[in-house]
């Protein structure tokens, strides 16, 4: 069925340019992560992130049963990040064994070519339409300087792992 507000909305969206992140997980001793555009702060003080995974993605069901997330902040030089954890699925392919990592806090696989990370603790979980929202506390985190963010512009070229 055509909704034309919806229509309208997209057309606005499609414009935008959304910082994209990969966003990492772990639970009862299995590893997922995944491309996200749907994520803010939402919270000054204290410190608070919203991030929003598909129902559709693998790491949906693995970010359900965990306690912590890890948030990459994407450069625009990090195409090969995107298409692993954005064209890929978790459900065929270990994208773990094709990237350098290491053990975060709380058990995060913390991506090495990302040097822009922050590892979150879930506060709380709501639905919202075909993506869970996770509301999130930073308990670690790494910056360097002159992050140029790779947006959803960039993303745009991807096929997506899973279909929306």
């Amino acid at each position: 069925m055509n909704d034309p507000v919806s229509d309208q909305v997209h057309q606005i969206l499609s414009a935008l340019d959304f910082p994209m992140l990969v966003v990492t997980t772990a639970a009862g001793g299995e590893l997922s992560g995944c491309l996200v555009g749907f994520h803010t702060q939402c919270s000054i003080r204290p410190t608070r992130f919203l991030v929003c995974i598909s129902d559709k993605n693998h790491t949906y069901g693995v970010a359900q049963r965990a306690e912590y997330l890890g948030l990459h902040f994407l450069d625009q030089r990090d195409m090969a990040l995107a298409s692993l954890f954005g064209e890929r699925t978790g459900d065929v392919v270990d994208k773990f064994a094709r990237c350098t990592w290491h053990t975060g806090a709380g058990g995060v696989p913390v991506i090495d070519d990302c040097p822009n990370w922050v590892v979150v603790r879930i506060l709380d979980k709501v639905a919202g339409g075909d993506h869970l929202a996770f509301v999130t506390e930073p308990i670690d985190a790494h910056a360097t300087e002159g992050l140029h963010p790779f947006g959803y512009q960039q993303a745009r070229r991807l096929d997506a792992g899973h279909q929306p």
